[in-house]
């Protein structure tokens, strides 16, 4: 049974197939290129035995020199128009991959992310999209640069000059096979470590980089150059085991090629002396024999692009090999839906979930009812399951079982992604933010969003006053995470951009941290008016928080222990009266400090 193509050479085949004709064109192009260069030995043969002979004077020699001249310009433009067709063929499917690769990188769930570094995608996106660029441009342009003029030339120097000779000048290229078909394999595997290995160099740069106050924060910049010298030193000693290799494979090629220079020239010149052949016809040769060394030195270097290529196609074939976890059944129509948008009524059944099959469960009997307009919140222990429980009702990750999640008594699976998502407003733990202007981050929505809503949105997080502080108010620009605003402001912007949606179902997860207690109950007094009617789910520490939520639950390892009103849960003494103590007792202790 034949292997089925993967997703990168099914594209490769593809786009191959669709520009076949600017290839077939960019290659007769060259194909007349190298027809006129080939005219020019021949002339140049001509002209000295017309020389030696005396039967060429003033007059042909301007004429002759007047044809190379206008083959050379012949030969400059069509070099011109071959390289748009091919090297422009190259540059397109760089363009459609790199557009292909950002597309899937999106569609891909988070268990993907959760396994694959950011610095090797990068590495893919950049160096090996580059790789695959030569190969498909330069690379099929020495090919047949190479395959015709070998042939041509072969053809001219037997059957127009002399068949011995040029049987014996080709004496040495069984050898040069033979090296090349021995390197190439070495040079594809060293290719692919050195790729590898640079993936890992972009990840560890972009995560010292990424990192970079809590590196300087934790005095750890001496133990981090470290541990990048460490990569950066096995790239390196890669990188030369590469270039060791092909510093041996580009000059044999070279010694190899040369050989054949001299066979030409004592057994070429012993004709020349014998008479069997002219002077003008040994120059010729010569000239024909450097082109088709010219070509042949280049294998080594064609062999280099191609397995390059081979080895950045088969990388990337592996990340669009990867299918996403989370997506919408084809048998869902978005159509289906009376209304696009949720009551807001959550259910949990019975709901088990763990990350990876064989691990433990992080959510284990989950039974649990948010009617309609409920504000609930989740408290608990760090690592309780919190941010898991809300990742769910994201469908960042599937539930285990069907049955176990709904939304409005519909089951989670059943409901489309860009339905589901578009109805839940969510401030996540790290408030990432864009490298763009601040209304841009807010309005960050597939439907356009009023800049009335935007400002309003802003108001109700408390971050309206302070954005028309910055210099150009709600048209700043953001430095690259938000670098130029407080965390405080970071939260608030967060904030703002799920308020601007105008969701049926708001989660907040812990997004009230880093603000103080006043700027926190002004949040929360504007956040009162507009949940209502909306489901709320908030996931906090301070008790101050969610103490006037219709429902608290709290969760201790994956498990539902207590719910109720604030009221109830303190007056039950368990594990949130506990919590509630402790953070009074802190409070207390705080504003004694503070009075001495």
């Amino acid at each position: 049974m034949a292997k089925q193509k993967r997703n990168g050479q099914s594209m490769l085949f593809s786009f191959l197939k669709d520009n076949r004709w600017k290839y077939i064109t960019g290659i007769l192009l060259l194909f007349i290129i190298n027809i006129l260069q080939l005219i020019v030995p021949r002339l140049t043969g001509t002209i000295i035995d017309g020389i030696k002979e005396g039967a060429i004077g003033e007059q042909a020699l301007l004429k002759y020199s007047a044809i190379i001249f206008i083959i050379s310009i012949l030969v400059f433009i069509l070099n011109y128009l071959s390289r748009i067709q091919i090297t422009g063929s190259s540059n397109l499917y760089e363009f459609l991959l790199r557009n292909k690769m950002f597309s899937h990188l999106l569609d891909m769930s988070m268990d993907f992310y959760n396994k694959r570094a950011i610095g090797d995608i990068m590495a893919l996106s950049t160096n090996d999209i580059g790789a695959i660029r030569m190969a498909m441009g330069r690379g099929i342009m020495l090919t047949a640069n190479t395959v015709f003029l070998i042939t041509a030339s072969i053809y001219i120097m037997s059957t127009k000059i002399n068949p011995r000779l040029t049987l014996i000048a080709f004496i040495p290229m069984p050898a040069l096979v033979y090296v090349m078909m021995r390197f190439g394999r070495s040079i594809h595997k060293r290719s692919k470590k050195v790729q590898e290995s640079f993936g890992h160099l972009t990840r560890k740069t972009q995560e010292n980089i990424s990192g970079i106050r809590v590196i300087k924060a934790f005095v750890q910049e001496d133990n981090e150059i470290r541990n990048f010298q460490e990569l950066n030193e096995e790239d390196y000693e890669k990188s030369m085991a590469l270039v060791r290799i092909r510093g041996i494979f580009f000059p044999l090629i070279g010694f190899i090629s040369s050989l054949s220079y001299l066979v030409v020239l004592v057994y070429g010149g012993n004709l020349v002396v014998d008479g069997a052949i002219t002077l003008g016809d040994f120059v010729a040769f010569n000239s024909y024999l450097g082109m088709i060394i010219r070509p042949v030195r280049f294998i080594g270097m064609l062999i280099n692009f191609m397995q390059r290529g081979k080895a950045s196609v088969d990388r990337i074939d592996e990340l669009l090999d990867e299918k996403p976890t989370i997506y919408d059944d084809p048998s869902i129509l978005k159509e289906g839906f009376e209304s696009e948008r949720f009551e807001g009524k959550i259910e949990f059944r019975d709901l088990t979930f763990r990350y990876a099959e064989g691990e433990e469960p992080v959510l284990k009997g989950i039974d649990l009812i948010i009617e309609p307009g409920e504000t609930v919140a989740i408290v608990g222990k760090v690592g309780s399951g919190k941010t898991t429980l809300v990742n769910l009702i994201l469908r960042l990750y599937n539930p285990e079982n069907r049955g176990a999640l709904f939304i409005d008594d519909i089951d989670i699976m059943d409901i489309p992604l860009e339905i589901l998502r578009q109805n839940i407003g969510y401030v996540p733990q790290d408030n990432f933010l864009f490298s763009t202007t601040i209304r841009d981050n807010i309005a960050f929505s597939p439907i356009p969003i009023e800049d009335r809503t935007v400002k309003e949105a802003a108001s109700i997080s408390q971050v309206y006053s302070e954005i028309l502080e910055l210099p150009e108010g709600f048209h700043t620009t953001l430095g690259e995470r938000g670098v130029n605003l407080s965390g405080g402001q970071k939260q608030r912007v967060s904030i703002a951009r799920a308020l601007a949606k105008d969701p049926s179902i708001l989660i907040l997860d812990d997004s009230l941290s880093a603000v103080d207690t006043d700027t926190e109950e002004r949040i929360l007094e504007g956040l009162g008016q507009f949940m209502k009617g909306r489901t709320t789910i908030i996931i906090a520490h301070r008790i101050s928080t969610i103490k006037d939520a219709d429902t608290i639950v709290v969760l201790d390892r994956g498990r539902i222990v207590e719910h109720g009103t604030h009221e109830e849960l303190v007056a039950m003494g368990g594990t949130y009266s506990e919590m509630y103590e402790r953070q009074l007792l802190e409070d207390k202790i705080a504003v004694g400090e503070y009075g001495k």
